[in-house]
């Protein structure tokens, strides 16, 4: 398969996105072999759209079609994150100190051995859109402007990726209650608008591994600001509303870890059984299904083209 050209100059990061090269030509192959989920829509190549059509684009908004406890449960949230921050044995804060988390040690002394993985594996091949794995992000991830590449996700390993990413997954493998982890790919001029994470039972943390320098790059977390650096970590509550923007010319990538609050009793039964019970649920159950898709369409256009 031919590799999607990838260069890194004066810290930013050079992805093609643009319709005609490889990557959208792998991507509308996948996308006819694959018409249950994995949709590109077609956009014309020509200027960036004016403001004018901007305004008339429709907004972004998840599939109508979710079970009723996806669609509802966030009402229920407030009352659950309530309990849970009652119960949590670090502080609740929007963002946390990163010295609360012995862990994070492994991911910055590792960071350029994960950052040449993420490359290797994520850029140098094509990586799906989250908006085609999460029915339940398109409300926020329009197509091909937030990619991920999946290693871990609520107890789910994704055996064939982690395959490709050795030292990562010995990384991973000691870091204490992981329950998700994937390489966040930002693409040039993307914002995600501000939202909130499922559950005050898990925290995030980002390793910064290729930060555009030139340009706005950043993340607010309530009424905070916050930045990645190479190899640097943040850590914080995705409960908080929070949202994220990439202002340059590059392409930003982190390693996005989630892992579970440390919480005492009731609150660490409660999450218990909640993180059990949405690892079968179809908000995971659709996206690890379509995952398992996108990789089965990338092995079958690979075999195609080297026979």
């Amino acid at each position: 398969m031919p590799a999607v050209n990838y260069s890194f100059q004066d810290g930013i990061a050079d992805f093609p996105q643009s319709e005609g090269d490889n990557y959208m030509a792998i991507l509308s192959d996948i996308a006819q072999r694959q018409a249950r989920s994995l949709v590109v829509p077609q956009r014309q190549a020509c200027a960036p759209l004016t403001s004018e059509a901007i305004e008339r684009e429709p907004p972004l908004r998840a599939d109508p079609g979710r079970p009723f406890l996806i669609k509802y449960g966030k009402h229920l949230r407030g009352v659950c994150d309530w309990l849970i921050a009652r119960c949590s044995l670090i502080s609740t804060e929007p963002v946390l100190n990163v010295g609360d988390f012995p862990w994070t040690a492994l991911l910055r002394d590792n960071w350029e051995a994960i950052r040449d993985e993420a490359v290797a594996a994520a850029l140098e091949k094509p990586s799906p859109s989250l908006a085609n794995i999460s029915p339940d992000h398109r409300a926020i991830a329009a197509v091909d402007k937030w990619r991920s590449f999946f290693l871990w996700g609520y107890g789910y390993l994704i055996q064939e990726n982690l395959g490709q990413c050795p030292v990562t997954t010995s990384v991973m493998a000691r870091i204490p209650g992981l329950n998700t982890a994937f390489f966040s790919i930002l693409a040039p001029g993307t914002h995600i608008p501000p939202h909130r994470g499922v559950t005050k039972g898990l925290i995030t943390c980002h390793l910064g591994l290729i930060i555009p320098q030139k340009g706005d790059v950043g993340m607010r977390v309530r009424d905070r600001i916050v930045h990645w650096s190479d190899g640097g970590v943040l850590v914080f509550d995705d409960t908080f509303d929070h949202e994220v923007w990439n202002d340059t010319d590059g392409t930003r990538v982190v390693l996005l870890l989630q892992v579970r609050r440390p919480l005492k009793q009731p609150g660490k039964w409660f999450v218990d059984k909640f993180l059990a019970w949405i690892s079968g649920s179809a908000f995971v159950q659709e996206a690890l299904a379509n995952l398992l898709s996108w990789n089965a369409a990338i092995k079958a256009l690979e075999t195609d083209m080297s026979s």
